[in-house]
């Protein structure tokens, strides 16, 4: 069993790498025009794809605060490592920001050139990206809980079921709400840019999706036990 330490570090680094290449993709996109949203929305399903599988059996591959949480209500995380993990993987990517910042500074005249360094912002109301951000992360819990945590699951797969769900969901969400599904990922670009404005939705959104998400899996998983 890997070592709280361990655990941790797993947990900056993948949070670190997603949010670097992630809103890495959403700069280059604003700069070169070079990405495409299809782009945007691939890198993001793949780096969570690969990461799974690179840190999945060290950590369990969270990189998502929202999740984290939901794991504790459904009683397949240690309560205590939670606020550990949360810091992790706020730093990890507030990191990832930060360096995105300086690669990009003699680039940028206003912090719009660079899409507030991928900062995720409603395209409409707030309400209707409240909305999609609760559904979208509700969706992409159930999935991880239902390839990665039940006991028939095919785990090998999970990393690949998840990942695409992240890619699918911000290919077809993402002009609209941002398809954050991920505190963390909003909540260091908003950071470092300056843009705070909608981050709370975007933490409360999708934490709520999450644990709900936990309810309605827990009705449909009656009894892992049964053949």
């Amino acid at each position: 069993m890997s070592s709280l330490k361990a655990k941790l570090t797993a947990e900056f680094i993948g949070t670190y790498i997603l949010v670097f290449a992630g809103t890495g993709a959403v700069v280059v996109e604003s700069l070169t025009g070079a990405m495409g949203h299809v782009g945007i929305a691939l890198t993001f399903g793949l780096v969570v794809t690969a990461l799974i599988y690179a840190f999945g059996h060290i950590s369990g591959a969270h990189f998502n605060p929202a999740v984290s949480i939901a794991f504790v209500v459904m009683k397949e995380f240690d309560k205590k490592e939670l606020l550990p993990y949360i810091l992790a993987q706020v730093l990890g990517a507030i990191f990832a920001s930060a360096t995105l910042y300086f690669l990009f500074i003699e680039e940028i005249n206003t912090m719009v050139d660079v899409a507030y360094l991928g900062a995720t912002l409603p395209r409409g109301s707030w309400e209707q990206s409240f909305v999609f951000e609760f559904i979208l992360t509700f969706i992409l819990m159930l999935i991880i809980s239902s390839s990665a945590v039940h006991a028939k699951a095919v785990k090998s797969f999970a990393g690949i079921a998840i990942g695409f769900t992240v890619g699918l969901e911000a290919m077809f969400a993402g002009p609209i709400c941002g398809a954050s599904m991920n505190p963390a990922r909003s909540i260091a670009p908003a950071l470092v840019s300056g843009n705070l404005e909608h981050l709370w939705l975007y933490i409360v959104a999708t934490i709520l999706g999450a644990v709900a998400s936990v309810f309605v899996y827990n009705i449909i998983n009656v009894d892992n036990s049964t053949p």
